[in-house]
């Protein structure tokens, strides 16, 4: 599941217009950071609502916009390699 994400999101980026190149667009190590700590959060949250759920991510540490700056040195993630694909992190392993 985790590899048709980003053809998903390029052709959604896409259909609205959109541009994935090098320097904008869909950036598959964020994202793949992101889904590592929303199956932590769940794994954390356990049970309830969507609502709830949803709200609770946000709230929580791996909600937040630099989540993935604990994992990865600025230079890092924003690289265009980390961009084009999954690059392994360089301060600490992801959940």
């Amino acid at each position: 599941m985790d590899a048709e994400i980003g053809g998903l999101i390029r052709r959604f980026n896409e259909s609205l217009g959109g541009v994935n190149d090098d320097h904008s667009g869909y950036h598959e190590t964020i994202t793949r950071a992101y889904v590592a700590g929303v199956r932590l959060f769940l794994e954390q949250a356990g049970e309830g609502n969507l609502l709830a759920q949803i709200n609770g991510l946000l709230a929580s540490p791996m909600g937040r916009r630099d989540w993935p700056l604990r994992f990865y040195s600025r230079e890092r993630l924003f690289s265009v390699e980390a961009r084009r694909g999954f690059v392994e992190p360089d301060l600490a392993l992801l959940p």
